[in-house]
């Protein structure tokens, strides 16, 4: 696990910030009562801006509200933790509410997700729309047929699965198909580089190894990063909340370590 100093538009310096322990306790990365510990980035808005109040908190809720939106207008956002972590679980409960901006490619209906082993937000170009990343994708029901929760999407990423390189955008999951109104639990633990497991509702549904960058800058470019001298393969990262026009709900957001 990384910690940072975090200011918008300033370098990065990561340090130890984790003791070594038999067994971390579940610890909330939400306060409940404001973004505290959380940096907003909106694409063609400057890290730290949360234009027309895009993440808002109400009643324990983190709330992607476009009630102050006239046109989407391809502002994809993201609010990423301001720490960096590496081996962990993470667990919360999502649901969506309302419908997607007008504007807005059809695919972002009923759809948004939380990204692990992201990029910083101060390391994003002002008009980029999805950090280099891997989304664990949430999914529900248009009334069109399965439509799975919990796949795994690689903006600027590849990942190996049984030991092959897979370069597909989408990844899917076994998980169900749920209604769009209902409080979905999900759980993602992340070990590093070595493998990263995905749950929906207690019951795994997708595993996958050795996320790394993608080389090619399919969806996204990663080309910033690896010329910066990142590592192709992705040992750790930032955490974020996806805002991509489609009103969701985040709650009871618990993340705990697994580093020995």
């Amino acid at each position: 696990m990384k910690s940072p100093v975090v200011l918008c538009g300033a370098m990065l310096v990561a340090v130890s910030a984790v003791s070594p322990a038999a067994d971390h306790p579940w610890v909330s990365l939400f306060n409940g009562k404001n973004l505290d510990g959380w940096t907003p980035k909106v694409a063609g808005h400057a890290c730290g801006e949360n234009p027309h109040d895009t993440f808002k908190v109400d009643d324990g809720i983190i709330k992607v509200s476009y009630e102050g939106y006239g046109k989407f207008d391809q502002q994809y956002g993201h609010l990423f933790t301001n720490i960096a972590y590496s081996r962990y679980l993470l667990r919360m409960e999502y649901r969506f509410t309302g419908t997607m901006m007008a504007d807005a490619p059809s695919y972002v209906n009923l759809n948004s997700g939380v990204m692990i082993h992201s990029q910083s937000p101060q390391s994003m170009a002002l008009d980029q729309g999805f950090p280099v990343s891997l989304e664990f994708q949430f999914l529900a029901d248009e009334g069109k047929g399965k439509r799975s929760t919990g796949n795994v999407c690689t903006p600027g990423t590849n990942l190996e699965i049984d030991g092959k390189l897979v370069t597909q955008h989408i990844v899917e999951s076994s998980a169900p198909t749920f209604p769009a109104d209902e409080w979905v639990k999900i759980e993602i633990e992340v070990r590093g580089n070595d493998e990263v497991i995905h749950r929906v509702n207690g019951k795994e549904v997708l595993r996958y190894q050795k996320p790394q960058l993608d080389p090619e800058g399919r969806i996204v470019s990663a080309a910033g990063l690896l010329q910066a001298g990142a590592p192709v393969q992705l040992e750790f990262g930032y955490i974020a909340l996806q805002a991509e026009g489609q009103p969701v709900w985040f709650r009871n957001i618990e993340l705990k370590s697994l580093e020995d």
